[in-house]
Parts: C-alpha cells; sequence; structure tokens
C-alpha cells in the first residue's frame, strides 16, 4: 500500500492559535519536500520490477517446475506492489508540487474515492498473498505428500483471482454506499475515514479492514513458524556427511533466516497501522482533523490528537515501506546476502571445528606425554 510522506508540522499550538489561518498553514508546509515520495516509487519499481524479471526466468526453466506456485505468488506479490505504486504515487506528487491543494488536481471529487480504492485493494491483496505463501510454505513442510498431489499451477491461479477479487470487491463498499473515503492531513491522500461519518457501515468497513489486516498478519506468523519448527525438525533428522545432507542443511538455514526476515518486516510494517485504525475508530478520531489540531490552544484533547496524527503518519509510512521491502525480504536478498550469510556462518563453524580439533590434539599428546614420564618413573622404582 503505497502512502504520500508529510513533514511535521513545526509550529507550535500557541503560536498557531494566535495566528491565522493562512500563517498555520504556510508554516506546515515550509518543510515539504517532493523528493520524498519520488525517491520511494522510483525504489519501489525498480525492486518490485527486478523481482519479476527473476521470477519470469525463474519460471521458465524446467528445473523449477514443482515451484511454480511459490513463484506465482512472488510475481504477484510484486505486480500487486508495483501497480500500487504506480497508481497511488504519481497523484501524491502532483499534491507535493500543488503545494498540498489536493482539489488543484481534483476538481471533480472523483479521485479520492479512486485513490482510497486503490489503497484499500494493494494493501489487503498484499498482506493476503503473504498470507497465501505462508500457507503454501507450511503445506509443503509439514505435509509434503499431499502437497505434491494436490498443489498444482492451475490451484495457485485460481487462488489467486480469488485473492485480488475478494480485495477489490471489498475496497468498492464505499462506492457502494457502505463507509466512505476521506482526505486524510495533510492533505495528499485519501483512505478509510475513522472519524465520526453520516455515512452507513462506516464503522464496519473501518474494522474489517483491520481486523482482516491483523488476521492475515496473525495466520503469516502462525504458519511461518510452523515451517522454521518443520525445517528444523526434518534437518535434525538426516544425519550423516554427504552431500545432500550438507545442502540440505545450507537451504534450511537459509529459509529459516528468511522467513524471519519476513516476519520482522511485516511486523514492524503493518502492526503500528493496523492497531492504530482500531485505536482511532474506537475514539472516533480522523486524520483529517489534524488539519485543525494546532487552533485549539489549550484543549487537552487537541494535544493527544496531534500526537496520535504525527504517530498515525510514522504508521502510514511503515506500511508503505513494505512495497519496497517486499521483493527484498522474499525474493532478492535470498539470492545475494543469505548466501553470503551462510558462507560466513559456515566458515566460523569450520574454524570452531578446526580449533576443537587442534585442542584435542594438544590434549592427546600432552596425556601420551604424562603417560610416558609415568612409565619411566616407574621403570626406575622398579
Amino acid at each position: 500500500m503505497d502512502t504520500p510522506e508529510s513533514t511535521k508540522m513545526t509550529t507550535t499550538a500557541t503560536g498557531c492559535a494566535n495566528g491565522s489561518m493562512t500563517n498555520c498553514g504556510s508554516k506546515r508546509n515550509a518543510g515539504v519536500s517532493v523528493g520524498f515520495p519520488i525517491s520511494m516509487m522510483v525504489t519501489g519499481v525498480v525492486g518490485n520490477s527486478l523481482a519479476l524479471i527473476l521470477v519470469y526466468i525463474s519460471y521458465r526453466k524446467k528445473e523449477n517446475r514443482r515451484k511454480r506456485s511459490f513463484l506465482l505468488f512472488i510475481g504477484s506479490l510484486a505486480l500487486t506492489d508495483l501497480f500500487g505504486q504506480l497508481l497511488t504515487s504519481p497523484v501524491v506528487i502532483a499534491v507535493y508540487l500543488a503545494d498540498l491543494d489536493w482539489y488543484t488536481i481534483d476538481t471533480s471529487g472523483k479521485l479520492c474515492p479512486f485513490f482510497g480504492v486503490c489503497m484499500t485493494t494493494f494493501g489487503l491483496c498484499a498482506l493476503f498473498l503473504a498470507s497465501a505463501m505462508a500457507v503454501e510454505r507450511a503445506t509443503a513442510i509439514t505435509n509434503p505428500h499431499w502437497y505434491s498431489n494436490h498443489m498444482k499451477t492451475s490451484m495457485t491461479r485460481h487462488s489467486l483471482a480469488v485473492i485480488w477479487a475478494l480485495g477489490f470487491l471489498f475496497a468498492l463498499l464505499p462506492i457502494v454506499g457502505i463507509g466512505e473515503y476521506t482526505k486524510q492531513w495533510p492533505g495528499t491522500w485519501c483512505f478509510i475515514s475513522t472519524g465520526r461519518s453520516d455515512a452507513p457501515g462506516n464503522v464496519f468497513f473501518a474494522i474489517t479492514f483491520a481486523v482482516l489486516g491483523i488476521f492475515s498478519l496473525l495466520v503469516t506468523l502462525s504458519c511461518n513458524v510452523m515451517t522454521i519448527r518443520g525445517l528444523i525438525l526434518r534437518c535434525k533428522t538426516k544425519t550423516g556427511a554427504s552431500q545432500s545432507t550438507k545442502q540440505w542443511e545450507r537451504l534450511t538455514t537459509e529459509t529459516v533466516i528468511q522467513l524471519l526476515g519476513i516476519m520482522c518486516v511485516l511486523i514492524v510494517c503493518w502492526s503500528p497501522l493496523l492497531v492504530l485504525l482500531l485505536r482511532m475508530i474506537y475514539s472516533q478520531v480522523s486524520s483529517n482533523d489534524c488539519n485543525s489540531t494546532y487552533i485549539k490552544a489549550n484543549n487537552m484533547e487537541s494535544k493527544v490528537l496531534d500526537l496520535d496524527c504525527d504517530f498515525f503518519l510514522t504508521a502510514i509510512r511503515l506500511a508503505s515501506l513494505n512495497q519496497i521491502l517486499d521483493p527484498w525480504v522474499y525474493l532478492l536478498l535470498r539470492e545475494i546476502l543469505l548466501r553470503k550469510f551462510c558462507i560466513m556462518a559456515n566458515a566460523v563453524s569450520n574454524c570452531s571445528i578446526e580449533d576443537h580439533k587442534e585442542t584435542q590434539t594438544a590434549l592427546y599428546a600432552l596425556n601420551k606425554q604424562n603417560q610416558g614420564g609415568n612409565n619411566n618413573c616407574k621403570s626406575q622404582t622398579d
């Protein structure tokens, strides 16, 4: 899910309260830079495009037929993140260039619902795809016979179609009158309304999005833990020093490290936003209220709202960062950094083994020397 970047307000509550709305707006917008959303878009497009190229090359290889289901999931995730950035980032950049005046580029009022649909669709689909990949990996490790007999590429394609359809249809609910998309602070993007709204079913729609996101996170984490456990158990059952055993141990190490990275990225990027959404829904607070926060100088509630707004921006930035990190944690880093890490780990392990052997040899020689000295003493006594 791609969102804009915003700078923190540089004025104080007292200053804005005593000044005019124009002065407050100019102070808030003084530090705004379009460089951040541009760099985020370029980085995400390059990473996801590279991931799509690698997936396509791997998918065409005959020896990777058994991995085609997983490759389809990775390619679909990269494609989802790529389209999410291409459809939303240009709008954000245009609003920044218009000095944060949304209505300059949205004279018809239809751009905000479009932006909200894109945000919701690509955000949910990314989470659903991560869960689907976690289930696929866990099934392949814990129940390999069923996986090899039933997990065909046709089943994977059907699953992908269902995920995209569900995400898109859910995002269309505000268009048909259930829920609402509103402009969010600092006015460069639109998302689900969490404040007081006259739209029917708005609370239901907002809560459902947050719950679905949290549920997807829990499924992904649970399945990844099952996969790690299954890999470690299978690795322990393989004994011996054969080449296949060493290769299995290496692949196990790489996969465990990758899964741990995926879990950390998902938790850090998504949990703050989803939890904060539930909190804002419960308190009926919207980030759009941040535009009037600093005018209420002596209102304690406005100060609390200000903290929520700052934290909400941080949560949105982290969720946006997930689109850039996805291709790296799922594919690119596995091919580059994980192998280097394993080489270093093996080198350290080999050094420890050699040190252990040298220590054992030295102790063995010392014991033989002591035994020889004891025998000499015994012969002299005799």
